[in-house]
This record gives C-alpha cells, structure tokens and sequence, in this order.
C-alpha cells in the first residue's frame, strides 16, 4: 500500500496522519514534501502513524532527520499512536529514547499545548487571544497575518474538533468564525464552540469575506473586531 498523508493546522502545531508505507522511493517523498509545507510556518510537528504498514532505515531516518531540524530551531517532532511493530524497530534501534511518543494524535497536540510558545526577546507583548476558525487553511493564514501586525495573538484550525481541544487548552477573548464556517455540521456545533469560549467575543465573518480585496478584507475584519470588543 502506498503513502497517503492528510496534514492539517491544529493553533501552533502541525500535524501529519500517515496511512501506509513510509519506504525509500515515492513514499517518503511525499512525507517529505508534506512535512517541508508544514514547516514553512510550524516548528512543532506530530506524526500520526497509527495506519502505517511498513516502515524502512530510510523512512526512520526520514523522522530522525527532522527530529533533529525541528529540535535545532526550538521546535520537536512527536509520534503519536505508533503501531506495535515500529515500537518495537524504536527500541531495537534504540530511538525510542530520542523521540517523545504518545497513544493518541489527540494526547500529542494536547502535549504541546501545554507548553507556552517561545517568543524572541525582541516580540511585542502579547496582545488578546483569538481563536480563528474556518475550512480553508488559506483563509487562516490571511487573518492570522493581518491580526498578528495588529497586536493580537492568534490560533487557527480548520476543524471543529481541533477547535474545541483548543479551547479547552486556552483562554480566548475572541472566538472568530470565518466565512466557510456555515458549513460546520450544525448550529449546535457553533453554539458547542461558543459555550466553550465562555467570556469570549464571538465573531462572524460574512461569506464574500473570502472574495474581497486583500486591503478591503483586512480593513473590514479589523472593524468587525473592534466592534466585538465595545458590545
């Protein structure tokens, strides 16, 4: 069976759920290129390898290689729900000593999210926390950029789960729903996140929010978040 890997955001932590072979050739290109598009912006990494089938020296090496990148840059790489099989190749080789292991994908993410992010000396304090939520990862980026340079601190995810670990892990003052947020399951998973963000402002962006001009967009969204915080 060949490699397939679903990657996703989860606030800081980037996360990779493996399905199949991690092998020399084809495979471990694509992990390779999934991780390198996760690292473009995160430095904390879990691997989800619960499905895999079949793991090589150079797919092991392959994990130690940006186990070490990441370490190298204050960040980590975390296994999560290995199977019996590369817990074992772990402690014949002696690398479950170096790598941080866990049961669940969820018990990984909660892992790092426990752990404060490390700013450089030179960041501006901390401004109020917004927890950004929609189904476009793009979406997130633009308005984690455009927040951040405005002075607020800012965690997205694209999935509804995420966000509730999130928001179980962190206090917010902002809950901001984005523009694909209507296609949530249900009114009840909107109002599940809202009961979670207890003291929070909730947020809603329109859907041509998307659509809009770049400058337009920003200008409305950082509207819509002063306008939250005054009522």
């Amino acid at each position: 069976m060949s490699l397939s890997v679903d990657a996703r955001h989860c606030g800081t932590v980037y996360v990779v759920r493996c399905s199949g072979r991690i092998v020399a050739g084809e495979e471990v290109k694509t992990l390779e290129a999934a991780i390198n598009r996760g690292l473009r912006e995160f430095l904390r990494l879990v691997l989800d390898i619960g499905d895999v089938s079949r793991l090589d020296s150079t797919g092991m090496g392959l994990l130690v290689r940006f186990l070490s990148h990441t370490r190298s840059r204050g960040g980590d790489l975390r296994l999560a729900a290995p199977p019996v099989f590369v817990r074992d190749l772990l402690r014949v080789t002696k690398l479950a000593a170096i790598f941080r292991i866990f049961d669940s994908e969820d018990e990984a993410i909660v892992s790092f999210l426990k752990e404060p992010v490390t700013h450089s000396p030179s960041a501006a304090s901390a401004g109020p926390m917004v927890l950004f939520v929609d189904q476009s990862p793009d979406v997130c980026a633009f308005v984690r950029a455009v927040l951040q340079r405005h002075g607020y601190e800012v965690l997205s995810t694209c999935r509804t789960h995420d966000a509730k670990m999130l928001l179980t892990a962190t206090r917010f003052d902002y809950l901001v729903l984005g523009p694909d947020s209507s296609r949530l399951p249900s009114d009840a998973v909107v109002a599940a996140l809202q009961e979670l963000a207890q003291g929070a402002a909730t947020v809603q962006l329109q859907a041509e929010f998307k659509h809009q001009d770049p400058e337009r967009a920003g200008l409305e969204l950082l509207r819509t978040m002063q306008g939250a915080a005054k009522s």
